[in-house]
C-alpha cells in the first residue's frame, strides 16, 4: 500500500523483530465512502505485518489473496457508570507503546488509532491527536479507552528520523482536516495538541477559520520564548554524543512531575500506607528504569532538531494567532518546569475569540501521562464535546463513568458526603411512607421539584443516592452562572463537575427539551434566592407565582415528584446573609466586586418581590459538629391525561399549590421525625460504624 500523507493509511512497510510477541497494537483507516479499519497484529516469523479488516461498508474485502466477511462496527450509546478504563495504563504503558511504535522507524509522518480506543458512539466526531517533543503520538495512552467511546481517534506519529519542517507538519494535519471535512461536512473535527502539537494546532486552525475546529490545548509551547530553560538550550547543544545519555535524565524531572505519573493508576480507595509503598515501588523499580528509553525515543540529534521545531513552531503560530476562529479549550499545568504555562494561559485567554482555560495546580508539563482527571472528563465538563455545530444537551450528553463517581465523590463532595450521612424517604402511591427511593418513578419523564438548601448542599448526597439505589441520572436545572468561562486561571472544580453530571442552565427551552428525551429532571422553583436565603429563611419556601413548570410537565405527561430536605441548619450557622454583608464597608465592595461578573445573568427579571433576580455571593456561615441530611420525597402527581394543565391557568395553579404543600409537609415530616434518630449527630454515626464493621449503612427513623 503506498504511503500517503493526506490520508489515514496504513502504516506502510512496517516490519518488526520477531524474538518476541508484541502486545501493541494499532489500527489504520482510509477514510471516505470506502472506509476501511484495519488492526495491526503482533508480526508473523517471516517479521511482516499481519492485517484483518474489521470493516467494509461496501461488502466483503479482500486481504492478502483471501476474501473476508464484512463486520459492521455500530456502537450502542453510552451506559450509565460504564468503564471509561482511566488509571488502568500508565507511563509504563507509554513507554512501551512508544517503543514498539518506534522500531519501524523511516518514511514521513503518518497517522495510527490505537486498538485500546475501541468503537465509538454513533455519530462520533474525529479527534487528531498532536503530540509534543517526543512525536511518538503515545501521549494519550491513559485515555485511550475513555476518548475512543466518544471520538474517532487517530493520532500523528512523527519517526525519529523524520526531519519534516514545521510548515511540512502543518500540511500533513490540514490534508486530513480537509478530507474529514469533506467526508463528514457537518462534523467537528478537534485537535487536542499537546505543547509542540498546540502549536501546530494553533497554526492549521489560523490557516482554515472556515472549518469546525475545538482545539483541546495542554501547556501549548506558544511561550517556548520564555521558556524558563532558555539558558540550558546553548548547552544541550554542546553536550557531546557520548555524554546524550544523562541528558534525558535531567530532562524528566522538569518534563513532568514524577510524583504524578507514579500516582497514576494507583486506586485513591486503598489504606494510604499500601498506597505509598506502591508509589515508592513505582518510583524505584519503574520508574528510573524506564528514563533510560528516553535516549532512544530523543536521540541527541533528534533533541536538535526538536528545539529548532520549537522555536520555529512557536513563532509561526503566535505570529497568525489572531486569525485563529476556532472553539479553545487550553489546559495549563500550575508546576511546569518546562514552560510558564499557566501565564500562557491567561495571554491566550485574552487574544483568542472563543477561549476558555482550566488550570491544573498540582500537575507537571507532562499533564495527559500524570495522575489527575481524564481528558475525557474535562472535555464533557467544559461542555465541549458535541456532534454537530452546535451543543444538543439531549443528544450529545454522554453519561458518568464508574471512574468520574468514584472521584466526585471522593474527591468532590469528599468530607461533605460523609459527614452527613444522608437518608431516604419516599412515598409510595398509597401514602405509605418506606426508606429508600422505591416510591419515585423509574420511567420518564419525571420532574423532581422540591427546596433549595442553603448553598446546594443537598445535590452531591442525593445524586449518588438516584445513581447507586435506582441506576437513573437526573438532570439538574442549573443558574447560567456556572456556565461562565471568564476565568483565566479557572480551575477544574464543583460547576464543572455538576455538567459531568448532567446539570444544564434553567430555561424554559432546556425543560422543554429535557422532558421530552423522558428524562428526570430536577427543578428548584426558588432558585438562588432559596439556596441563598437570608438569617431566620431556612426552610421557607421562597417559590415565583408562576406556576409554568406544570404547565410544562402537562405537556409532556410528566409525573411530577415534591420532595424535601433538611439538614442544613445541622451543619452550618447562617450568621451573615447578603443583607448583613452589605452594611459592611469592606465586605460590600468585595461582594460587589466578586459578583461583577455575575450580573450578565439575569433570571426572573419580570418577577417581583422576594424571587426576583438574586446576587449570587458566599455568606458567612460557622461549621458545626456535622448532624445528618433527610429527604422525603412526596406522593408523585400524574400529570398523563390531564390537557386541561396546558391551557387552564386555574387547573394548573391548582397543581402547583399541590406540590408546594406536599415540599411544605415534607419538610415538616423531617424536622419533626429526625428527633427520633438516635444516630443523627456524626459522632454517634461514627461510633456505630466502628461497633458495627459489616454494616453498610447506619440507621436512622423508622418512617
Amino acid at each position: 500500500m503506498a504511503t500517503c500523507s493526506s490520508s489515514l493509511l496504513v502504516l506502510p512497510n512496517l516490519r518488526w523483530s520477531s524474538n518476541q510477541r508484541r502486545n501493541f497494537k494499532v489500527r489504520a483507516q482510509i477514510s471516505g465512502e470506502n472506509k476501511k479499519t484495519t488492526s495491526l497484529e503482533p508480526v508473523n516469523n517471516n517479521g511482516s505485518v499481519s492485517v484483518s479488516i474489521v470493516q467494509n461498508q461496501k461488502g466483503a474485502n479482500e486481504v492478502n489473496g483471501k476474501v473476508k466477511s464484512q463486520k459492521k462496527i455500530v456502537s450502542d450509546e453510552i451506559e450509565l457508570l460504564w468503564d471509561d478504563g482511566y488509571g488502568s495504563k500508565s507511563v509504563k504503558d507509554y513507554f512501551a507503546a512508544a517503543r514498539e511504535i518506534l522500531k519501524p522507524d523511516g518514511g514521513p509522518p503518518r497517522w495510527f488509532s490505537p486498538v485500546d480506543c475501541g468503537r465509538p458512539v454513533e455519530d462520533a466526531p474525529t479527534l487528531l491527536f498532536l503530540p509534543g517533543m517526543d512525536g511518538t503520538g503515545m501521549g494519550l495512552v491513559p485515555h485511550h479507552k475513555a476518548l475512543g467511546k466518544a471520538f474517532h481517534v487517530w493520532c500523528l506519529h512523527i519517526p525519529v528520523l523524520d526531519r519534516t519542517p514545521f510548515e511540512g507538519l502543518v500540511k500533513v494535519v490540514e490534508d486530513v482536516l480537509r478530507q474529514e471535512q469533506a467526508t463528514r461536512p457537518n462534523k467537528p473535527i478537534y485537535l487536542v495538541g499537546d505543547s509542540f502539537g498546540g502549536c501546530l494546532a494553533l497554526a492549521v486552525a489560523a490557516r482554515n477559520r472556515s472549518l469546525d475546529l475545538v482545539l483541546i490545548l495542554v501547556n501549548p509551547a506558544t511561550s517556548f520564548d520564555r521558556s524558563p530553560l532558555q539558558p540550558l538550550l546553548p548547552i544541550l547543544e554542546m553536550v557531546p554524543e557520548e555524554l546524550h545519555f544523562t541528558v534525558p535524565y535531567a530532562l524528566s524531572f522538569i518534563m513532568g512531575d514524577p510524583i504524578k505519573m507514579a500516582t497514576l493508576g494507583i486506586d485513591n480507595q486503598l489504606p494510604t500506607g499500601i498506597k505509598m509503598e506502591k508509589l515508592r515501588q513505582r518510583l524505584t523499580k519503574t520508574m528510573l528504569p524506564l528514563l533510560s528509553e528516553l535516549v532512544g525515543i530523543i536521540p541527541r540529534e533528534t533533541l536538535l532538531w526538536k528545539l529548532k521545531l520549537l522555536r520555529s513552531g512557536s513563532a509561526y503560530a503566535n505570529s497568525r494567532i489572531h486569525a485563529v476562529q476556532a472553539e479553545v479549550l487550553v489546559l495549563a499545568s500550575g508546576k511546569d518546569m518546562m514552560l510558564p504555562s499557566q501565564e500562557e494561559a491567561k495571554r491566550l485567554h485574552g487574544v483568542l475569540k472563543n477561549c476558555s482555560v482550566r488550570c491544573f495546580k498540582d500537575n507537571g508539563h507532562t499533564l495527559l501521562l500524570e495522575d489527575s482527571i481524564s481528558l475525557l472528563t474535562v472535555i464533557k465538563g467544559t461542555g465541549k464535546y458535541r456532534r454537530s455545530w452546535r451543543y444538543d444537551l439531549v443528544s450529545d450528553f454522554l453519561p458518568p463513568s464508574k471512574g468520574e463517581l468514584a472521584y466526585a465523590l471522593d474527591e468532590v463532595l469528599g468530607f461533605l458526603r460523609n459527614a452527613v450521612g444522608s437518608v431516604f424517604y419516599s412515598t409510595l402511591e398509597d401514602g405509605r411512607i418506606v426508606k429508600g427511593l422505591a416510591g419515585v418513578p423509574d420511567e420518564g419523564p419525571v420532574l423532581l421539584v422540591g427546596y433549595h438548601m442553603l448553598m446546594g448542599l443537598e445535590l452531591g448526597p442525593m445524586s449518588e443516592a438516584f445513581i447507586k439505589e435506582k441506576n437513573i441520572l437526573f438532570r439538574g436545572m442549573a443558574h447560567p452562572v456556572l456556565y461562565s468561562d471568564n476565568d483565566p486561571a479557572k480551575a477544574f472544580d464543583y460547576g464543572d463537575w455538576i455538567k459531568v453530571f448532567g446539570a444544564y442552565p434553567v430555561t424554559a427551552t432546556n425543560l422543554f427539551k429535557l422532558l421530552s428525551s423522558k428524562s428526570h429532571v430536577l427543578l428548584f422553583p426558588g432558585g438562588a434566592r432559596e439556596a441563598l436565603h437570608n438569617r431566620g429563611e431556612q426552610y421557607k419556601l421562597i417559590w415565583p407565582e408562576q406556576q409554568e413548570f406544570v404547565r410544562m410537565a402537562a405537556r409532556f405527561g410528566a409525573t411530577i415528584v415534591p420532595f424535601g430536605t433538611v439538614g442544613e441548619d445541622d451543619i452550618a450557622e447562617l450568621v451573615l446573609d447578603y443583607n448583613d454583608l452589605m452594611k459592611i464597608p469592606i465586605l460590600n465592595d468585595y461582594v460587589t466586586e466578586i459578583t461583577r461578573d455575575t450580573k450578565q445573568f439575569k433570571l426572573r427579571e419580570e418577577s417581583e418581590g422576594e424571587v426576583a433576580n438574586q446576587p449570587l455571593y458566599i455568606p458567612g456561615l460557622i461549621p458545626k459538629v456535622p448532624g445528618r441530611f433527610y429527604y422525603l420525597f412526596g406522593k408523585p402527581i400524574e400529570t398523563k391525561g390531564r390537557p386541561e394543565l396546558v391551557k387552564d391557568k386555574d387547573e394548573a395553579n391548582r397543581v402547583y399549590l399541590e406540590v408546594k404543600a406536599e415540599v411544605e409537609n415534607s419538610i415538616a415530616y423531617l424536622l419533626k421525625k429526625r428527633e427520633e434518630d438516635p444516630y443523627r449527630s456524626v459522632l454517634d454515626r461514627l461510633n456505630y460504624s466502628l461497633t458495627h464493621t459489616t454494616a453498610t449503612h447506619v440507621p436512622s427513623f423508622e418512617p
